[in-house]
């Protein structure tokens, strides 16, 4: 893995690293860093609008402080940056028009950064690099060794996306039937629209999937269905994967994605939720995916995608620091 590579698209390599973090390219300088970004930039699995190919470049760019990495957060008091080391692991070897090598070319990557005691986080891309990423998470942890947090407009526990088998809407089905995915492991926060359907939640129930629907959200307010999830997720495994669709967002908030949904959740909402999150469980990954740049000039999705990665970042070192919040308050 280096910043550029003569042979790949234009659309790939760091051109910025990740809040200015230290490039760390070679899998044996990933020894000491506690949290490593990786770039997957492909849409290959993607069933309606393409795009989140060009995810990582644009959320790494999405920084509007110049200068050292130094983020103090005003609610936790902690500087994420200061409490742990994060460094740019550059992207991935995306392979056009072949996601199943793009996929083995991640899982190896993942496979790096879990065997330095790493947290990858994975900027997509779209969501089927949830595959390769639980099947490295079980390579290492083994499936009843992590439990999946999953924010989303939809499910992605389809058997197949228009008879294909491994896309975007694909993943937590493929891992509960391949075995590297325990279905009593999943809480999902975020479901809304016409998908999944009645046969979808069928098998979803009887795989022991829980979810909150966002008008269970409505009816109870976001931080009661959060420490719900958190608990659940927490006695169920302990290590956490959290994987965020952009597209749990309203599109008024997100709307460079590849599937939005009309009736999700605020921007102010999410960023308050992953903070949580991260501060509440032992995290093993994260990724945050579905973010296609294309259908929004304004660049606010990839900065609410690059937020929503810092508040992760900043929950993250609060539970390290092993100190409470520390807010500014007058």
């Amino acid at each position: 893995m280096r910043p550029f590579r003569p042979a790949e698209p234009s659309y790939a390599g760091v051109g910025v690293t990740f809040c200015r973090t230290e490039l760390v390219l070679e899998p044996a300088d990933l020894r000491g860093a506690d949290v490593a970004i990786v770039g997957a930039p492909f849409d290959d699995g993607t069933s309606f609008r393409p795009g989140a190919r060009f995810g990582p470049r644009a959320i790494r760019a999405a920084e509007d402080v110049a200068g050292p990495s130094t983020r103090p957060h005003m609610e936790l008091g902690v500087d994420p940056f200061a409490e742990l080391r994060v460094v740019d692991h550059g992207d991935i070897e995306a392979t056009p028009a072949d996601l199943a090598t793009s996929h083995r070319r991640l899982r190896a990557t993942l496979t790096d950064v879990l065997e330095a005691d790493a947290i990858p986080v994975v900027l997509g891309g779209d969501h089927s690099l949830s595959t390769p990423t639980m099947q490295a998470l079980a390579d290492r942890l083994g499936p009843d060794g992590y439990a999946v947090l999953h924010f989303d407009t939809h499910a992605d526990t389809g058997a197949t996306t228009f008879g294909v088998a491994n896309t975007h809407g694909t993943p937590f089905h493929r891992g509960v039937t391949e075995g590297f995915l325990r279905g009593d492991h999943v809480v999902q926060v975020g479901l809304r629209g016409t998908w999944p359907t009645p046969p979808e939640f069928a098998w979803m129930r009887d795989q022991g999937f829980r979810w909150h629907t966002m008008d269970e959200i409505e009816d109870r307010g976001l931080p009661s269905v959060v420490a719900e999830a958190v608990a659940s997720v927490t006695g169920a495994a302990p290590r956490v994967y959290l994987t965020v669709d952009i597209d749990v967002l309203d599109p008024a908030f997100a709307p460079g994605t590849g599937t939005p949904e009309p009736g999700g959740l605020t921007t102010r909402e999410l960023l308050r939720a992953v903070r949580t999150v991260a501060a509440s469980v032992d995290l093993c990954a994260m990724d945050l995916v579905e973010v296609s740049p294309p259908y929004d000039p304004a660049g606010v999705t990839a900065l609410a995608a690059q937020r929503l990665v810092l508040e992760t970042l900043s929950g993250l070192a609060l539970r390290r620091s092993g100190r409470s919040a520390r807010p500014e308050r007058p």
